[in-house]
């Protein structure tokens, strides 16, 4: 095995670039913006600068493939429509791929998800004008301009709705065979009644309007509420008691330093399901830096591989930076967090008075209409 020393002092930057996949720097050909007849020395000496990047990024990447069989113990979380499967590795190897959450998790959320089903159906059909509704401060007109791409007049929704709505007809009829809680069940068959009703009534008119549809989903939250309930308490359920069988499994020592990466999409990775059960059972001194919540633009052909790359990113960088950064505290936070290294310094040369991307700075409101020539501040 090469290790990273045998690496770095045996291997040049060209042949690292090779050996990683990363793409050298041509010698010959200007970077896009350079000036017509810049001199050979002066693209050499770029080039070399250049160099040391990709020197870095080679041991960099080896660093990570190292670490990558050697973090343990992991929890690696996947969130499903079954409410997640949960893959435990220690030293490297997969010990086991559970999913924990009863049934009744599932069955709650997709009666509950009816509203939405009929919205994705009809979604094309809206108008683009947004009505004088309770909601409709709301609703971001260019947002339903870009969703409302058939308008009213289109009849293409009629057809899609039926057969939908046989669908759920099966499920109605069949409601009572599930043996679900009484309670549960209740709320379910609101929710179908309602949804069929609405259908009903929207394919007779031949029109439906965005005021119909929400005094019909109004009408169903109650329900929708109380699906929740149960599956929120399935959920729970499931998570710990497979938390507390690994526990007992690795032992507490090992549990102590326990990793938790949780793949999710953007729209649920801010208080996480998954996560806030898993955080209830860590050790609350090390949860804040071993919990990791990993959104991901679709789900990974491998979870597995893409949770725990970037884990070892994550973890060389909580080390990386205290030593590559010893006398700023505020930058060597930058590194180990979610902040790009150099938002801060961008920042301070806008004039922002917060770190928080979302708020506007207060001294500099508005990107610049002009670009203009200005020297970095010093």
């Amino acid at each position: 095995m090469v290790t990273r020393r045998g690496f770095i002092d045996g291997t040049s930057a060209a042949g690292a670039a090779a050996l990683f996949g990363i793409a050298a720097p041509a010698s010959a050909t200007p970077r896009a913006g350079a000036g017509v007849g810049v001199r050979d020395a002066e693209l050499r000496a770029r080039d070399a600068m250049r160099a040391a990047n990709v020197g870095m990024r080679a041991s960099y990447a080896a660093l990570k493939s190292e670490m990558i069989s050697r973090l343990s113990p992991v929890i690696v979380v996947q969130n499903d429509a079954t409410g997640g499967t949960f893959t435990l590795i220690q030293d490297g190897n997969q010990q086991e791929s559970v999913s924990p959450v009863p049934e009744l998790f599932e069955l709650a959320k997709s009666i509950s998800h009816v509203p939405q089903g009929i919205f994705s159906t009809l979604a094309t059909y809206l108008s683009d004008k947004v009505p004088n509704l309770p909601n409709a401060d709301r609703i971001d007109p260019h947002d339903l301009d870009m969703v409302a791409s058939e308008g009213p007049r289109a009849d293409g929704w009629i057809r899609p709705l039926q057969n939908y709505a046989a669908t759920l007809t099966t499920a109605r009829r069949q409601l009572g065979e599930a043996n679900l809680p009484q309670e549960l069940e209740i709320s379910c068959a609101k929710i179908l009644d309602e949804a069929l009703t609405f259908i009903r009534d929207s394919v007779r008119a031949g029109t439906f309007e965005m005021a119909s549809f929400e005094e019909f989903s109004g009408r169903t939250y109650p329900s929708i509420r109380t699906n929740m309930k149960y599956a929120a308490a399935a959920q729970i359920s499931g998570v710990e008691g497979l938390m507390r069988k690994w526990r007992e499994s690795i032992g507490e020592e090992a549990w102590r330093d326990l990793y938790t990466v949780v793949l999710s999409i953007w729209t649920t990775s801010e208080l996480n399901q998954a996560s806030i059960i898993v955080r209830r059972c860590m050790n609350p001194a090390k949860a804040a830096t071993h919990l990791i919540d990993l959104p991901t633009v679709e789900v990974p052909h491998d979870p597995i591989f893409v949770a725990l790359d970037n884990l070892a990113r994550i973890v060389q960088d909580n080390v990386s930076a205290e030593l590559v950064f010893p006398t700023d505290p505020m930058i060597a936070d930058a590194f180990r967090g979610k902040e790009d290294l150099l938002s801060v310094e961008i920042l301070r040369q806008i004039g922002a008075t917060t770190r928080s991307p979302t708020t506007s700075p207060s001294a500099a409101s508005a990107c610049p209409r002009q670009k203009e020539k200005t020297q970095p501040a010093v």
